[in-house]
Protein backbone atom coordinates (compact mmCIF):
# COMPACT_ATOMS: atom_id res chain seq x y z
CA UNK A 1 0.00 0.00 0.00
CA UNK A 2 0.84 3.31 -0.65
CA UNK A 3 1.20 6.30 1.55
CA UNK A 4 -2.00 7.73 0.11
CA UNK A 5 -3.46 4.47 0.92
CA UNK A 6 -3.48 3.30 -2.55
CA UNK A 7 -1.72 0.14 -3.78
CA UNK A 8 1.69 1.71 -4.68
CA UNK A 9 3.53 1.63 -8.30
CA UNK A 10 5.96 -0.99 -9.10
CA UNK A 11 9.12 0.92 -9.65
CA UNK A 12 11.31 -1.46 -10.47
CA UNK A 13 11.14 -0.12 -14.31
CA UNK A 14 13.47 2.50 -13.31
CA UNK A 15 16.65 -0.01 -12.46
CA UNK A 16 15.89 -0.74 -16.70
CA UNK A 17 16.07 3.08 -17.64
CA UNK A 18 19.36 3.23 -15.13
CA UNK A 19 21.10 0.68 -16.85
CA UNK A 20 20.67 2.36 -20.06
CA UNK A 21 22.68 5.07 -18.75
CA UNK A 22 25.18 2.77 -17.00
CA UNK A 23 25.92 0.40 -20.14
CA UNK A 24 26.29 3.12 -23.00
CA UNK A 25 28.31 5.91 -20.61
CA UNK A 26 30.86 2.84 -20.02
CA UNK A 27 30.75 1.42 -23.58
CA UNK A 28 31.81 5.25 -24.63
CA UNK A 29 35.70 4.07 -25.15
CA UNK A 30 35.37 1.72 -26.95
CA UNK A 31 32.39 3.20 -29.18
CA UNK A 32 34.66 6.30 -29.81
CA UNK A 33 37.72 4.86 -30.55
CA UNK A 34 36.27 2.50 -33.04
CA UNK A 35 35.33 6.00 -35.43
CA UNK A 36 39.21 6.65 -35.37
CA UNK A 37 39.87 7.82 -39.53
CA UNK A 38 36.53 7.39 -40.00
CA UNK A 39 34.52 10.56 -40.23
CA UNK A 40 30.51 8.48 -41.09
CA UNK A 41 31.39 6.10 -38.15
CA UNK A 42 31.72 9.71 -35.72
CA UNK A 43 28.41 11.04 -36.59
CA UNK A 44 26.55 7.83 -36.06
CA UNK A 45 28.66 7.50 -32.53
CA UNK A 46 27.83 11.16 -31.43
CA UNK A 47 24.13 11.02 -32.80
CA UNK A 48 23.75 7.81 -30.46
CA UNK A 49 25.33 9.89 -27.58
CA UNK A 50 23.50 13.15 -28.30
CA UNK A 51 20.60 11.50 -27.77
CA UNK A 52 21.68 9.13 -24.66
CA UNK A 53 22.38 12.64 -22.66
CA UNK A 54 19.22 14.56 -24.04
CA UNK A 55 17.54 11.63 -22.79
CA UNK A 56 19.51 11.77 -19.33
CA UNK A 57 18.76 15.73 -19.28
CA UNK A 58 14.40 15.27 -19.34
CA UNK A 59 15.00 11.95 -16.95
CA UNK A 60 16.27 13.92 -14.18
CA UNK A 61 13.77 16.81 -15.09
CA UNK A 62 11.15 14.39 -14.58
CA UNK A 63 12.36 13.00 -11.56
CA UNK A 64 12.65 16.96 -9.92
CA UNK A 65 9.12 17.79 -11.32
CA UNK A 66 7.27 14.71 -10.57
CA UNK A 67 8.93 12.71 -7.53
CA UNK A 68 10.96 14.82 -5.33
CA UNK A 69 8.60 17.18 -4.49
CA UNK A 70 5.89 14.10 -3.40
CA UNK A 71 8.46 12.25 -1.57
CA UNK A 72 9.71 15.73 0.28
CA UNK A 73 6.09 16.76 1.12
CA UNK A 74 4.75 12.92 2.07
CA UNK A 75 7.83 11.54 3.64
CA UNK A 76 9.51 13.78 5.96
CA UNK A 77 11.89 11.47 7.14
CA UNK A 78 13.47 11.32 3.81
CA UNK A 79 14.71 15.15 3.95
CA UNK A 80 18.21 14.72 4.47
CA UNK A 81 18.29 11.83 1.40
CA UNK A 82 16.07 14.35 -0.69
CA UNK A 83 18.26 17.43 -0.20
CA UNK A 84 21.34 14.66 -0.93
CA UNK A 85 19.56 13.82 -4.30
CA UNK A 86 19.27 17.48 -5.41
CA UNK A 87 22.80 18.05 -4.91
CA UNK A 88 23.72 14.91 -6.83
CA UNK A 89 21.32 16.06 -9.84
CA UNK A 90 22.88 19.27 -9.86
CA UNK A 91 26.90 17.38 -9.87
CA UNK A 92 25.41 15.11 -12.34
CA UNK A 93 24.25 17.80 -14.49
CA UNK A 94 27.41 20.09 -14.38
CA UNK A 95 29.15 16.92 -15.98
CA UNK A 96 26.57 16.39 -18.54
CA UNK A 97 27.15 19.98 -19.13
CA UNK A 98 31.12 19.19 -19.62
CA UNK A 99 30.34 16.08 -22.03
CA UNK A 100 27.92 18.25 -24.23
CA UNK A 101 30.68 20.34 -25.01
CA UNK A 102 33.78 18.03 -25.22
CA UNK A 103 30.96 15.76 -27.18
CA UNK A 104 30.82 18.78 -29.46
CA UNK A 105 34.68 19.33 -30.17
CA UNK A 106 35.09 15.94 -31.02
CA UNK A 107 32.34 16.10 -33.76
CA UNK A 108 33.92 18.75 -35.21
CA UNK A 109 37.35 18.17 -34.69
CA UNK A 110 37.41 14.41 -35.58
CA UNK A 111 40.39 12.04 -33.83
CA UNK A 112 42.24 14.84 -32.30
CA UNK A 113 39.35 15.78 -29.15
CA UNK A 114 38.56 11.63 -28.99
CA UNK A 115 40.12 10.86 -26.01
CA UNK A 116 38.99 14.39 -24.44
CA UNK A 117 35.17 13.29 -25.27
CA UNK A 118 35.47 9.97 -24.24
CA UNK A 119 36.63 11.38 -20.84
CA UNK A 120 34.17 13.19 -20.58
CA UNK A 121 31.57 10.45 -21.26
CA UNK A 122 33.63 8.25 -18.45
CA UNK A 123 33.28 10.74 -15.83
CA UNK A 124 29.63 11.68 -16.20
CA UNK A 125 28.71 7.75 -15.65
CA UNK A 126 30.88 7.58 -12.91
CA UNK A 127 29.42 10.64 -11.24
CA UNK A 128 26.14 9.29 -12.22
CA UNK A 129 26.67 6.01 -11.00
CA UNK A 130 26.95 6.88 -7.28
CA UNK A 131 23.33 8.68 -7.89
CA UNK A 132 21.99 5.69 -9.45
CA UNK A 133 23.02 3.38 -6.81
CA UNK A 134 21.70 5.66 -3.62
CA UNK A 135 18.61 6.63 -5.66
CA UNK A 136 17.69 2.40 -6.32
CA UNK A 137 18.78 2.10 -2.91
CA UNK A 138 16.22 4.78 -0.96
CA UNK A 139 14.27 6.55 -3.66
CA UNK A 140 12.97 3.94 -5.56
CA UNK A 141 11.40 2.11 -2.62
CA UNK A 142 9.91 5.43 -1.25
CA UNK A 143 8.16 6.18 -4.23
CA UNK A 144 6.41 2.95 -4.36
CA UNK A 145 5.18 3.40 -0.86
CA UNK A 146 4.32 7.45 -1.50
CA UNK A 147 3.42 8.12 -4.80
CA UNK A 148 0.24 6.74 -6.44
CA UNK A 149 0.60 4.79 -9.80
CA UNK A 150 -1.10 7.57 -11.42
CA UNK A 151 1.43 9.94 -10.50
CA UNK A 152 4.82 7.36 -11.24
CA UNK A 153 3.15 6.91 -14.21
CA UNK A 154 3.34 10.62 -15.56
CA UNK A 155 6.95 9.83 -16.31
CA UNK A 156 7.11 8.00 -19.12
CA UNK A 157 4.93 10.45 -20.44
CA UNK A 158 6.78 14.04 -19.65
CA UNK A 159 9.99 12.37 -20.69
CA UNK A 160 8.20 11.40 -24.44
CA UNK A 161 6.81 14.80 -24.43
CA UNK A 162 10.02 16.73 -23.21
CA UNK A 163 12.79 15.04 -25.08
CA UNK A 164 14.93 17.12 -27.14
CA UNK A 165 17.03 14.50 -28.95
CA UNK A 166 15.56 13.43 -32.73
CA UNK A 167 14.85 9.62 -32.05
CA UNK A 168 12.99 8.66 -29.23
CA UNK A 169 12.77 5.26 -31.19
CA UNK A 170 16.38 4.63 -29.86
CA UNK A 171 15.80 5.49 -26.26
CA UNK A 172 12.91 3.00 -26.45
CA UNK A 173 14.52 0.03 -27.73
CA UNK A 174 17.23 0.84 -25.40
CA UNK A 175 14.67 0.80 -22.48
CA UNK A 176 12.89 -2.12 -23.73
CA UNK A 177 16.25 -4.62 -24.12
CA UNK A 178 16.89 -3.97 -20.15
CA UNK A 179 12.76 -4.86 -19.16
CA UNK A 180 11.14 -7.75 -18.97
CA UNK A 181 8.64 -9.42 -21.36
CA UNK A 182 5.93 -8.23 -19.63
CA UNK A 183 7.09 -4.99 -18.52
CA UNK A 184 7.76 -4.60 -22.67
CA UNK A 185 4.04 -5.81 -22.91
CA UNK A 186 2.81 -2.91 -20.17
CA UNK A 187 5.10 -0.45 -21.74
CA UNK A 188 3.36 -1.09 -25.27
CA UNK A 189 -0.17 -1.12 -23.56
CA UNK A 190 0.59 2.21 -21.74
CA UNK A 191 2.06 4.04 -24.71
CA UNK A 192 0.06 6.96 -26.43
CA UNK A 193 -2.03 5.46 -29.86
CA UNK A 194 0.44 7.31 -32.20
CA UNK A 195 3.45 6.69 -30.16
CA UNK A 196 2.59 2.93 -30.04
CA UNK A 197 2.00 3.16 -34.31
CA UNK A 198 5.78 4.57 -34.39
CA UNK A 199 7.32 1.93 -32.59
CA UNK A 200 5.61 -0.77 -34.68
CA UNK A 201 5.74 0.60 -38.02
CA UNK A 202 9.21 2.51 -38.06
CA UNK A 203 10.59 2.69 -34.55
CA UNK A 204 11.35 -0.74 -33.76
CA UNK A 205 13.00 -1.61 -37.12
CA UNK A 206 14.78 1.75 -36.91
CA UNK A 207 15.93 0.92 -33.54
CA UNK A 208 17.52 -2.21 -34.79
CA UNK A 209 19.24 -1.20 -37.56
CA UNK A 210 21.12 1.76 -35.94
CA UNK A 211 21.76 -0.16 -32.61
CA UNK A 212 23.46 -2.95 -34.79
CA UNK A 213 25.30 -0.35 -36.62
CA UNK A 214 26.71 1.16 -32.98
CA UNK A 215 27.94 -1.83 -31.72
CA UNK A 216 29.44 -3.10 -34.95
CA UNK A 217 33.10 -3.77 -33.72
CA UNK A 218 34.99 -4.46 -36.98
Amino acid sequence: MSGLGAPGPDTSDMAAVHQVFRSSLAAAPAFIASTRGHDARRALIADYYANLLAFLEVHHEGEELLVFPFLTERAPQSQALMTRMATQHTDVLGTLDDAKLSMAAWTERGDGAAVDAADSLVSLGDVLHVHLDEEEAHVLPLAGEYLSMEEWGALPGHGMANFTGDKVWLILGLIRENFTPAQRDDMLEHMPPPARVMWETIGESSFAAMIAEVRRTA
